[in-house]
């Protein structure tokens, strides 16, 4: 049988190949491949009867769970696009995704952590958005009087778009902060995504009757593409985990024989110090997979001898390519795994070029360029942010700076100009930095990433205040909880008569002291 080449197609074909397999565990739900697929089908309806058109955007603001993955399914069978939102944005943020793709519906959270995520969409100024379907609500907005909509002609719309769905049709915008500050839809098609997933299975190992718990968030590529669908493609479970909680975490490996456990260095650090751990509790894990922190080799060796897991992989992706282009290799031995992001998947091309877009000599310093199918179709409405990152060739233009040794082995030495990431997720200074000049006190600002030990990195924020005013840098920390996700809100502040800047204004960042 060959690959689907869609992502409903993925979901038909495994439960035709594996009706009665787990296929998502959630806690007390257990949907096999045959349940999936039905529930794909009834919301594919739903999406119809609400008069979703093909080529519309549905917004999905959700925790990790098997509602998320319903939902998306359901939208792109009806020939939908999914647009993902981070479940830590505030407001503003959310507001600016869903105009900027003009989402015609939103599935959203009644409440996660706290947030009410539907309630703020319902708040917000949004004229394309006709309508917002609440998960875990009751009621005539709820997501089973949203199913309770669908008749028999809904059903054979739906059947009709899925066959109709062809590879080269959009299947999801994800949006991604460039070093202007302003977020950018990356548009990706069905065949390259579900071609992307087998080809990270096959570099992982990931294969039917494996299970994969899934702590990587469902709107970044990590839990979406690299994570549940994968396992769609290839047979494995699903377990999604909505929060790190560790003892409900090994409660839920050791209960139900967990085989993947990708995950921060932080949750390894954690198991590993902790003193009533059992080695019965981890004894089925087989493959772990490190998140983008540095880690050391001696981290490498804990995961493998104390803490049991034989395989420990790390990678290297962006969003513009489907999040995967690098992996490395279940025999490579601790030092290649903690120094070097692996080597190109099947059928992907990197290099690594000099200002002038020559190819380096192996070893040496360029940037990082990527060709192949995963490479996505362009930026949303933005013709020339495309051609700046696609070149004639089809290379992709990460930003980032590295080196590939003779074996193919590919080394980040410099992310994406003045980016750091905090506990996993990216931070884009320009965009904090706008965020922050809205203060009525702030006249300039400059926020670069510093160490930390538990997140990996956090911001701090270098400001000059405008003459005349006073700023207490605890309330400003308190000010930007309220205007921005957290992973972006500065750790620390500093209030200086000036920056530093060269002979053309430019702040130097690499003069601001850290805290």
């Amino acid at each position: 049988m060959n690959e689907p080449l869609t992502i409903p197609h993925a979901a038909l074909t495994a439960a035709a190949r594996w009706p009665d397999a787990a296929a998502v565990i959630d806690g007390s739900e257990r949907l096999s491949f045959s349940d999936l697929a039905d529930r794909m089908m009834e919301a594919a309806a739903a999406f119809v009867a609400a008069g979703l058109r093909p080529g519309d955007r549905v917004g999905l603001w959700a925790q990790n769970g098997l509602g998320w993955i319903v939902a998306c399914l359901g939208l792109q069978a009806a020939g939908g696009v999914l647009v993902p939102l981070n479940t830590r944005f505030k407001g503003g943020e959310a507001k600016l995704i869903l105009t900027r793709s003009s989402a015609a519906m939103a599935v959203a959270d009644e409440e996660f952590l706290g947030t009410r995520h539907a309630d703020i969409v319902a708040g917000l100024d949004l004229p394309a958005l006709h309508r917002t379907v609440r998960l875990g609500a009751r009621g005539a907005q709820g997501w089973e009087a949203f199913l309770a909509g669908v008749d028999e002609a809904a059903r054979t719309e739906a059947r009709r778009r899925v066959e109709t769905l062809t590879p080269d049709d959009l299947s999801d915008i994800m949006f991604t902060s460039g070093t202007t500050g302003e977020p950018k839809g990356v548009m990706t098609t069905h065949g390259q995504t579900i071609r992307t997933a087998f080809l990270w299975a096959r570099a992982t190992t990931i294969g039917p009757g494996d299970k994969f718990l899934i702590l990587w968030p469902f709107f970044h590529c990590s839990g979406y593409k690299a994570g549940w669908l994968v396992n769609l493609a290839v047979g494995a479970a699903s377990l999604p985990e909505p929060t790190l909680d560790v003892d409900r975490l090994l409660a839920t490996i050791e209960r139900e024989k967990v085989t993947f456990l990708p995950g921060p260095p932080t949750l390894f650090q954690t198991l590993l110090a902790m003193p009533d751990r059992r080695p019965a509790m981890l004894a089925s894990l087989r493959v772990s997979i490190t998140g983008a922190s540095a880690i050391a080799p001696s981290m490498i060796e804990a995961m493998r001898n104390d803490l049991g897991i034989p395989v420990v992989l790390t990678g290297y992706g962006l969003t513009e390519t489907c999040g995967t282009v690098t992996m490395t290799s279940p025999s490579d031995p601790p030092e290649i795994v903690t120094t070097s992001c692996g080597r190109a998947i099947e059928g992907i091309d990197i290099a690594c070029i000099d200002a002038e877009g020559r190819p380096v000599p192996a070893g040496e310093p360029g940037e990082v360029v990527v060709r192949g199918m995963n490479v996505m179709k362009g930026y949303l409405d933005d013709p020339e942010a495309t051609a700046e990152a696609i070149d004639a060739g089809g290379w992709l233009r990460t930003g980032d700076v590295g080196t590939i040794d003779e074996a193919g082995y590919l080394r980040i030495t410099d992310r994406k100009k003045d980016v750091f990431i905090v506990g996993g997720f990216n931070c884009y200074p320009a965009e904090i930095e706008k965020m922050l000049l809205s203060h009525p006190a702030i006249l300039q600002a400059a926020v670069v990433g510093v160490p930390d030990e538990r997140m990996g990195e956090v911001g701090e924020a270098h400001i000059v205040l405008k003459p005349g005013t006073t700023l207490d840098t605890a309330a400003l920390i308190v000010w930007s909880r309220e205007r921005m996700a957290n992973f972006k809100v500065p750790r620390y502040v500093t209030i200086a008569d000036a920056l530093p800047t060269n002979a053309t204004g430019k702040v130097q960042k690499f003069k601001l002291a850290a805290p």
